[in-house]
């Protein structure tokens, strides 16, 4: 018979995706290396990959020539040997799971990524989508090519995918958990992620259409700020990658704007980019995605933390 007096057992803590990179080698120096293997496989063999398209479909370097499926694939060429270094990275040289980038427990929630995924493709497409069409209805027009849509489908969700989590993996999730080697003060994890996030963003034709005052709402806190902020609250990335996967996909394949960096056959093309809009946009949506993430959705229990001798295990 066991003693009334034994001792409970210890209750486990419900660790965050933050707190994770300490299970694996999390020295300033790694993180220093990580960066140069992912900058590397980003930015020169992605690159690489980009000029190959562009050759196989048009001959030529130049991605200018090519169909807007063309230059989708041109500009999107790069995302799995990103996503290969981030792996790569966090495999090798941090001895981690992927998985730490975006969750401590056992499994990813992937009924969590379908709630980021619904708070933000519903309003996104209600606000930006339908509220611009009725401000602005002379800049909308019906593609009528709907072969070359339905084509382009399976490939904007295959591809989309793997964008987004690249992106989300790295900003959200390796910068982050990085940054928190320095400070782990949860404002400076936010803002830290939300600058270097902007950065690579701010050359696109939408940052200069809107100027500063669009930069910063629309990337800087729209995007950045507020997707590592669910980020930190929930303890996970899979609501910023739902989330931002409903933001790509909307807009590649329901309302494109044709100047874009991104030009696609989408549902509809906006023919003139209204910042101001966009940035009214990008406020409102902000509270609307907070409350459906939080009040109409709850954080669900599916799946439990790791147990401390599964972390010791793993080390």
């Amino acid at each position: 018979m066991k003693s009334a007096m034994q001792p409970k057992p210890a209750v486990v803590k419900d660790v965050t995706y933050v707190e994770a990179a300490g299970w694996g080698k999390y020295r300033g120096w790694r993180y220093l290396l990580g960066l140069m293997i992912i900058l590397f496989a980003w930015l020169v063999v992605g690159t690489a990959a980009s000029v190959g398209v562009a050759f196989v479909f048009s001959g030529q370097p130049d991605h200018t020539a090519l169909s807007p499926v063309g230059g989708f694939l041109f500009n999107m060429a790069g995302f799995p040997f990103f996503l290969a270094g981030i792996f790569l990275t966090v495999s090798l040289v941090h001895r981690c799971p992927l998985q730490t980038l975006i969750t401590a427990r056992e499994k990813i929630s992937w009924q969590r990524i379908g709630h980021g995924f619904v708070a933000w493709f519903v309003p996104f497409c209600l606000i930006g989508g339908l509220g611009q069409y009725l401000f602005y209805p002379d800049t909308f027009s019906f593609n009528s090519d709907l072969t070359t849509f339905a084509l382009f489908v399976p490939i904007a969700l295959v591809l989309t995918a793997i964008q987004t989590t690249t992106e989300e993996l790295f900003f959200r999730g390796y910068i982050v958990q990085g940054a928190s080697v320095v400070w782990s003060n949860r404002v400076f994890l936010a803002i830290v992620s939300a600058v270097i996030f902007t950065l690579p963003h701010a050359t696109n034709p939408e940052s200069k259409e809107g100027g500063w005052i669009g930069m910063f709402l629309g990337l800087f806190v729209g995007t950045g700020l507020l997707f590592t902020i669910v980020s930190l609250i929930d303890g996970t990335t899979e609501l910023a990658i739902g989330a931002h996967f409903a933001n790509n996909l909307a807009y590649f394949l329901l309302f494109n704007w044709s100047g874009s960096f991104f030009t696609t056959p989408a549902l509809f093309s906006i023919s003139e980019y209204h910042a101001r809009f966009y940035d009214i946009t990008s406020l409102v949506l902000i509270p609307v995605f907070l409350a459906i993430a939080y009040k109409v959705f709850k954080r669900d229990k599916v799946s439990e933390p790791v147990s401390r001798s599964d972390r010791n295990s793993r080390r």
